[in-house]
């Protein structure tokens, strides 16, 4: 059976950096199921047309086209029930969707404000116009402007884990007992950065994030690990131990 994914891209094919693509392509490797990439940039809307949507990730399993992670994510728990599930029940699903929302809405504004110019600098020539003018529009202002500095960026990104931080200090995966979609959602957050950012992230193992991000690198054969990343100084991010709440 032919099974392809359209994963975002930059000017060097190797670097895969969208935590959308990350979360689908962990999900694959979750349910066992073999699929090629092809690499695609963001001006590239013509070839993922017919999704009527522009963005990736898209996979197309045996002719059948199926956008948006979360979409994937339900049609391949739904078309495999046979492989390991991605959510074994509705309360689950209905955490995963939580996590997942969570991602984007708080974890996302804080990681797109820190990497948005180096980002801009690993596009392909022929997307950065459109990259400019569609992040500007996004965020309100002009790249240089919007792009948060690393410190203030970090503690930010220290202060909006903690609820992962205190969830992780219980349980050894935020779906429970096995790693999930939620997992893959959050690795697909931090994997972002890890790719495409010229300071590595470094969770502290000191934490109970840096443990699981660890973990989490190494599922698959060590799949999330070895993928190419911009490589350079560190991003030391140390989250404090949780602290109980009543």
């Amino acid at each position: 059976m032919a099974r392809t994914l359209y994963d975002l891209a930059a000017s060097n094919p190797e670097l895969r950096f969208s935590p959308f693509c990350w979360r689908t392509k962990m999900a694959l490797r979750h349910k066992g199921l073999d699929f090629d990439t092809i690499p695609w940039r963001f001006t590239e809307k013509e070839v993922i047309a017919r999704t009527g949507e522009g963005r990736v990730p898209v996979l197309v399993d045996d002719g059948r086209w199926v956008h948006d992670s979360w979409q994937i994510a339900l049609y391949l728990d739904e078309a495999y029930p046979d492989r390991p599930p991605l959510m074994r029940s509705p309360p689950e699903r209905a955490m995963a969707r939580f996590v997942s929302s969570w991602c984007d809405q708080v974890l996302h504004p804080i990681l797109r404000s820190a990497l948005l110019l180096d980002i801009y600098n690993l596009v392909a020539d022929r997307d950065r116009a459109y990259f400019r003018e569609s992040r500007e529009k996004l965020v309100g202002a002009p790249l240089e402007a919007a792009t948060m500095e690393g410190s203030a960026a970090l503690k930010a990104l220290t202060q909006a884990l903690q609820p992962a931080e205190a969830t992780l200090n219980v349980c050894r995966w935020l779906a429970g007992d096995e790693p999930g979609y939620a997992d893959h959602c959050l690795l697909g957050s931090l994997q972002w950065a890890r790719v495409s950012s010229p300071q590595p992230i470094i969770i502290g193992s000191d934490s109970a994030v840096g443990r699981w991000f660890e973990r989490m690198l190494d599922l698959f054969d060590r799949y999330a690990r070895q993928t190419p990343t911009v490589s350079g100084g560190a991003l030391d991010l140390h989250l404090a131990p949780a602290v109980g709440q009543g």
